[in-house]
């Protein structure tokens, strides 16, 4: 059964960034088997169409005034109108995020069509916390007619705040046909140098900062440099604090890529590092592992449920050393050609986007014919 499928997402692509690979990847993959994928989603970027077609994906763009909760506020309302239009001829309106639930739930008490909710990011874990977003969460998941999470962690936090209400943990899926082992895009480094890649954004909650404070640790047992791929607002301060530690001819700062130039950029190094302070599932980490690569991360979030010693490491969020004691002991003691090959085979097995893709449509296709959403597979 063909499907129409009304995403609602305040960014997707060209911007980048996690949840925006996961959902861009996710509509790309039903639009590939034959179903009508809609996004709706934000002007977020000077010179973006309003309406155009990425692979076929039928995206619609609306207002943003702000990358901020007041701007996702008026985002939010100024797109309603626009997905209730849509959701005339959709069969399913999904929300892919907070921001995006009230639109969804308007254009669902307008049109009598099933709704689907997804929470990503840590930003629900924080607002969680918080009263007053305890008991709108609550209505949201209420609302739902079927609640994913990117997480456990989410999940469990997401069934407290609405008891009697189920919130399947479902982690992001990986295209692994364009995430896979290739040749690398930088030159190797000179001299037996040893190379590590940390593919963050660089904002507080991503402890990049706790990367920089570990490296001249790292350097006094290790020949070792580091790229660092990804903006942000903490960019200026970390390459400051990297000079000021003396580590500044060791860390290169990449800036933003786009997302077809990062399988080549992480086949460069032979370790990537994830210094999470927070995280959802993280779906850079899951690129890295679907590439060969090996991952230390931060044992925080949903982390530990994609990286573990078969696959790389963990080390403790916000502590240099235990950093630099695992990147070391990786890079020195491990088998990193087998780690990455494990890793690329456990994402095949359980966390590419076409499993992802089919467990979405097995809920829709439940929803719309009105019965109970089939229990999940163990590989999803």
């Amino acid at each position: 059964m063909s499907l129409s499928v009304l995403m609602h997402c305040v960014y997707f692509p060209p911007e980048i960034g996690g949840l925006e690979s996961h959902v861009f990847h996710l509509c790309r993959a039903m639009a590939e088997r034959g179903h009508r994928v809609t996004m709706v989603t934000s002007l977020s970027q000077p010179g973006l169409a309003r309406r155009e077609v990425m692979e076929g994906v039928d995206v619609h763009r609306t207002w943003l005034p702000a990358r901020n909760t007041p701007g996702w506020a008026a985002h939010a309302a100024w797109s309603t109108p626009r997905l209730a239009r849509l959701a005339r001829d959709a069969d399913v309106v999904h929300a892919q995020d907070i921001a995006s639930v009230p639109p969804a739930m308007w254009a669902r008490s307008r049109r009598g069509i099933p709704m689907v909710t997804t929470y990503h990011t840590s930003h629900f874990l924080t607002r969680a916390e918080s009263p007053f977003w305890a008991r709108v969460f609550r209505r949201f998941i209420s609302a739902a007619q079927y609640n994913l999470a990117a997480s456990e962690e989410i999940a469990s936090v997401a069934e407290g705040l609405a008891p009697g209400h189920r919130v399947e943990a479902l982690t992001n899926g990986v295209d692994t046909g364009r995430f896979r082992p290739v040749e690398p895009t930088l030159a190797a480094p000179e001299g037996g140098r040893r190379r590590v890649v940390v593919p963050r954004r660089l904002f507080e909650k991503n402890g990049v900062e706790y990367f920089v404070r570990a490296l001249p640790h790292l350097v006094e047992r290790l020949d070792v440099e580091a790229i660092l791929v990804g903006d942000g607002p903490e960019r200026a301060r970390l390459e400051a604090l990297a000079a000021e530690l003396g580590v500044a001819d060791r860390t290169r700062f990449l800036g933003a890529r786009p997302n077809a130039e990062m399988p080549g950029l992480l086949a460069s190094a032979e370790l990537a590092v994830f210094p999470s302070l927070m995280e959802a599932t993280s779906v850079a980490a899951l690129e890295c592992m679907a590439c060969g690569i090996p991952v230390a991360a931060s044992n925080v979030g949903g982390l530990p449920q994609i990286v573990d010693d078969t696959v790389g490491g963990l080390f403790e969020p916000a502590d240099p050393l235990d950093l630099a004691e695992t990147v070391a002991r990786l890079l020195v003691e491990a088998d990193l050609p087998a780690l990455g090959a494990e890793g690329r085979r456990r994402v095949v097995a359980s966390w590419s986007n076409d499993r992802l893709a089919d467990r979405h449509l097995e809920i829709y296709r439940a929803l719309v014919a009105g019965a109970p959403v089939p229990a999940a597979s163990a590989s999803t």
